[in-house]
């Protein structure tokens, strides 16, 4: 009986670790979609003419 108990405990143990992991990855997950949503939604100024420009190279379509 005490060998069924200590599987119990293992299983409960890795459940708990399950748990938090998936909790870990959904908040990487929103992190990444917030980078990403500010990265495509300010490509360094280029939308109001802040970003830097090179010299004979193209005005718009790029960003550092």
């Amino acid at each position: 009986m005490g060998c069924a108990m200590q599987e119990r405990e293992q299983d409960n143990e890795v459940h708990r670790r399950l748990r938090d992991l998936q909790g870990q990855v959904e908040d990487l997950r929103n992190l990444v979609n917030t980078l990403l949503s500010v990265i495509c939604e300010e490509p360094d100024g280029e939308h109001t003419g802040a970003a830097p420009t090179i010299e004979g190279g193209p005005q718009t379509a790029y960003c550092m």
